[in-house]
């Protein structure tokens, strides 16, 4: 076993999976967030596919159909749903704003980790945890902004919470289940359960030919190829792999610090501008992940 590996896997989730954000804005554009989740989950299972054959490592015969439909169960509400909210959010907060209100993942991950799996939680984490949804409150308090409505924004919030929330409870309720099983398989079974919920909900949607045709007719595949093989291939597999190999409250905190590249990156690249609330909430929220993580 390498040393810290999980550290390490936590760590590079994160720097991967800013990049992604950065291209998914930029493909959110032009494509609706049910057809862009959609795309990606169908790259990272087509990538996924050579990859477990190569490793060789794990196969669908060894897992029960208890843990099939878990891990199916899991990427519906992870992957599926809660990138699609991810996706809404992403689009009418910008990603600077995002930055912030998805550092929420801590504490939803730790909350569910204590009441499930019996981690624990000391003082500084409590603490930690109080500034980073003190943070949130200050991005939400915004009194006007030129780019978002107040109503907009709240909606946003809300919208990226609820992925939060959605992405904890996926990843905390196969945590245990992790530790038996190959890594790559449950990614691949999870995004799975991702595409399956996807394809229910647009084959149903009254809209459903104007989703399709903002994914066939987009203008942004530079950036959703790309932002696919970040988001979905790479990141799902460092993102589990950490979770697998350190404790979920560890690993979502090294997670976390891809807010610190996404809210920098999102002024550098996508010209966001960083006001007074922005930096106070990720001035608040970045210190508190610290303390969940080193207290």
């Amino acid at each position: 076993m390498i040393p810290y590996l999980g550290e390490i896997l936590a760590l590079s989730a994160a720097v991967v999976w800013s990049i992604a954000v950065i291209l998914f804005k930029k493909a959110g554009e032009t494509v609706h967030p049910l057809s862009l989740n959609l795309f990606k989950n169908t790259v990272g299972f087509v990538l996924l596919i050579p990859t477990i054959l190569i490793v060789g490592k794990g196969s669908i015969q060894d897992i029960s159909l208890y843990y099939y439909l878990l891990f199916i169960a899991s990427g519906i509400l992870g992957i599926g749903i809660s990138d699609t909210l991810f996706f809404h959010s992403l689009n009418m907060l910008g990603a600077s704003r995002s930055a912030v209100v998805d550092l929420l993942y801590s504490p939803f991950i730790i909350s569910l980790s204590i009441l499930w799996i019996g981690e624990s939680l000391s003082g500084i984490q409590v603490i930690g945890v109080m500034l980073i949804i003190s943070g949130v409150f200050a991005v939400s308090s915004e009194k006007s902004a030129a780019d978002i409505s107040r109503k907009n924004l709240f909606i946003g919030i809300l919208l990226g919470a609820g992925a939060m929330a959605t992405m904890a409870v996926g990843i905390v309720m196969i945590k245990p289940a992790l530790e038996n099983h190959s890594l790559l398989m449950v990614t691949q079974i999870r995004i799975i359960g991702g595409i399956i919920i996807l394809l229910v909900i647009l084959l149903f949607h009254p809209k459903r030919k104007q989703r399709f045709e903002s994914l066939l007719f987009a203008r942004g595949w530079k950036y959703m190829v790309p932002a696919s093989i970040f988001g979905t291939y790479l990141a799902l597999i460092f993102w589990l792999g950490g979770m697998k190999y350190t404790q979920a409250s560890t690993a979502a905190a090294l997670n976390q610090t891809s807010n610190i590249f996404i809210f920098i990156a999102a002024a550098i690249f996508l010209k966001e501008k960083i006001n007074r609330a922005k930096l106070f909430g990720i001035g608040l929220g970045i210190p508190g992940v610290f303390m969940v993580m080193f207290g």
